[in-house]
């Protein structure tokens, strides 16, 4: 199981250039690049910069974090995530970078259930068939919110059946799948191939639907049955990475090598049980 961090963890105070200088001096296999800090990072830096980077590092990139919002959206902001997707897609095959988070939509008024699968099939869909010309896969990401139009494992799980391509999987975050009660039982039935990110973290233990980001904790800290989940992806199969993903303000006012380290370092007690 490759370890990996997910810029989130370090996302107030920290830059592309910082996360990947001390994840590499940490040890760390993997690096999760956001969409602001690799636009931030440009500003400063060129392709050619990162390209040389992880050509000469450990480290390697892999995937890219987010596309947000990518349902029931107007023709602006639809174009935009086209264009945000075809932009990360020519980074990619530069830095070898081929996965792609895409987050629905939250707060869809009174849209049921299966027009929601309609919406979110159609969109993943389109952009799926944008991302296989560049040989990248998008990761579905459900969010464990009471207002996300989808927001349990087994309704994406539902959703990236039905769109049935082969570049088309989820994310599992281990907070999402506890905030909104995901049940385990679903996830044993999962198919390995499916999951294509797979989140750590921790929660304080609150009712189902109250958690939000700023109550993230460390692995191995709060509420989440994180045995369960990695007793049920080792027999499922899955053991290709884990990332460590924090949104967590006062770990971002951390020194941020600090939260670098200690996120290792928890990631791996908790997983090293099992994998």
């Amino acid at each position: 199981m490759k370890i990996c961090f997910n810029q989130a963890t370090t996302m107030k105070n920290s830059t592309l250039e910082k996360d990947l200088e001390l994840c590499e001096k940490h040890g760390y296999d993997l690096i999760e690049i956001r969409l602001d800090k690799l636009r931030d990072y440009l500003t400063r830096n060129t392709l050619d910069d990162l390209v040389n980077f992880f050509e000469k590092s450990n480290i390697k990139p892999f995937a890219f974090n987010a596309l947000e919002f990518i349902t029931f959206r107007d023709k602006e902001g639809y174009d935009q995530i086209i264009s945000d997707l075809k932009f990360l897609c020519e980074v990619g095959n530069l830095i070898n970078c081929k996965k792609i988070v895409v987050v629905p939509t939250f707060d869809v008024g009174d849209h049921t259930k299966s027009e929601i699968k309609e919406e979110s099939v159609k969109r993943i869909s389109e952009l799926a068939h944008i991302a296989k010309i560049h040989d990248v896969k998008l990761a579905f990401e459900f969010v464990g919110y009471p207002n996300c139009s989808v927001n349990r494992f087994e309704q994406a799980y539902d959703i990236v059946k039905a769109v049935d391509l082969p570049n088309v999987g989820v994310v599992l975050d281990c907070f999402h799948f506890h905030a909104m009660g995901s049940c385990l039982e679903d996830l044993k039935k999962a198919d390995k191939d499916k999951i294509f990110i797979f989140h750590i973290d921790d929660s304080e233990d609150l009712p189902v639907g109250a958690a939000r980001d700023n109550n993230r904790l460390w692995p191995g800290e709060g509420a989440i049955n994180l045995d369960g989940i990695l007793s049920t992806l080792k027999d499922i199969g899955y053991d290709e990475m884990v990332s460590i993903e924090l949104f967590r303000p006062e770990y971002w006012d951390w020194e941020i090598e600090r939260a670098i380290f200690v996120g290792k370092e928890k990631t791996m007690d908790v997983v090293s049980k099992y994998f």
